[in-house]
């Protein structure tokens, strides 16, 4: 009975192989596109009989192919999707790199430029204004041959869309082998791609990349010029602080300048100790962040008590984290209840403000002295606190975290357990 029903199975495959068959060779193009579908539904074994569309004539067909392959997502599927990436239409292009970064950062198919497939020509323009965080774990090891198909693309993509997306797409990839790529993409003419190019060196994080951007620094067009400004300050640059001071006193433009002394915050040089001095005073509340930000990264132990007198007195809750960081940072690291850094700590707590806060404890959090009070939270504080410093311990733990990673893998909540997990692979990686 076993046997019969097994050669029945069998007979059945054979005959829906045969029609799918049939479909791929018909003279319409639909028909085709539709047993591609069809045939994506069996998953991995699909893919010898897929893989020849990639060569179809028409670019919808070829385009059904490349999404079928992406979706499929086995390792078998890389070397396709980098030959659907040299592709001479745009939008398989798009499909393909897309896929490709799927592999490696799992659910992006549905999120990144080509998930937009039912109004593709529409969508894709407008997603390159949306600010893109997206990267992968560090421990991540990404092929070279994907890089290196998807680094192409920067400068030969057939469209503007195309290498936009490329850039993004080497950026969340941690593609370091692609920087001389995104260099020359910021000579491009097309804005977007100059864009995605710099937030892909934001993520990549060469400190070398920081000087070759200083011509961007007062780019007539204001996106750009935010985006530059902002990798500067990121990428640490201590030669364009003076450029940077220029640009924050002489421009008038509130987000350039804004920009600009977030970008002097992090570059923390003692030229610009005066101007954020000045700032702690100003109306707009991202000044005042900015300017306690840059006092607590100078270290000047003289301004401590001028920043406890602030932090007391400020009333909103985005410049008071960022005064909470400068005490933290100038070297209180009490866990009291009131405390800075037990304030930054519950701020995990809060879908509002629970990046901001992770991103100050993951800097902080590079000083053994700020990470050990920083384990007993993980030990006692919420879920929500638990992942948090969790993520913290992955950018900036060393060995003295492993052991409350290990514990907290083993927490009674499973997305604690699940992220305290992929933080210890993260800093085993780290530090073997």
């Amino acid at each position: 009975m076993v046997r019969t029903l097994v050669l029945l199975l069998l007979a059945l495959c054979s005959v829906d192989m045969a029609v799918h068959a049939q479909d791929l060779n018909s003279d319409k193009p639909k028909e085709r596109s539709r047993a591609l579908e069809d045939l994506g539904k069996q998953g991995p074994t699909a893919l010898p009989q897929v893989s020849p569309s990639l060569k179809d004539v028409d670019v919808e067909v070829r385009k059904t192919a490349t999404k079928v392959i992406a979706e499929v997502g086995t390792q078998d599927a890389i070397p396709l999707l980098i030959q659907a990436s040299q592709d001479n239409h745009p939008d398989v292009q798009i499909l393909a790199v897309d896929g490709l970064v799927n592999m490696y950062l799992p659910g992006y198919f549905q999120t990144g430029v080509s998930a937009m497939w039912s109004n593709f020509t529409r969508s894709v323009k407008s997603r390159f204004v949306e600010v893109n965080d997206d990267i992968i774990d560090s421990y991540v090891q990404v092929r070279p041959e994907v890089i290196d198909a998807i680094a192409k693309l920067i400068n030969g993509g057939m469209n503007a869309d195309s290498k936009a997306n490329a850039a993004r797409a080497v950026g969340i990839l941690r593609g370091r082998a692609a920087i001389p790529q995104l260099m020359d993409g910021l000579k491009q003419r097309d804005g977007s791609v100059i864009y995605e190019c710099l937030n892909a060196l934001q993520k990549i994080r060469d400190p070398e990349t920081a000087q070759k951007i200083s011509y961007l620094l007062n780019d007539p067009e204001r996106k750009i010029q935010i985006a530059a400004i902002e990798t500067t300050g990121l990428l640490r640059n201590q030669d364009a602080a003076g450029s940077l001071e220029a640009i924050f006193t002489r421009n008038r433009n509130k987000d350039v300048r804004r920009a600009a002394l977030g970008a002097l915050a992090m570059i923390a040089s003692p030229s610009s100790r005066s101007i954020f001095i000045e700032n702690l005073e100003e109306k707009d509340e991202a000044f005042r962040g900015s300017a306690a930000e840059g006092i607590g990264r100078l270290g000047n132990q003289g301004d401590v008590s001028m920043m406890r007198e602030k932090f007391d007195a400020e009333a909103k809750r985005a410049p008071r984290l960022s005064m909470a960081f400068a005490l933290v940072k100038l070297g209180n690291n009490a866990i009291d209840p009131f405390s800075p850094l037990t304030l930054l700590v519950n701020e995990t707590n809060k879908s509002a403000y629970r990046k901001v806060a992770t991103a100050f404890l993951t800097e902080l959090a590079r000083d053994a002295d700020i990470r050990t009070p920083l384990f007993r939270f993980m030990e006692s504080g919420t879920s929500d606190e638990k992942i948090a410093l969790s993520q913290v311990m992955a950018r900036s733990g060393e060995a003295d975290s492993i052991p409350y990673l290990e514990r907290l893998s083993q927490d009674r909540d499973a997305e604690v357990g699940k992220q305290a997990l992929r933080s210890l692979q993260v800093v085993r990686a780290r530090v073997r």
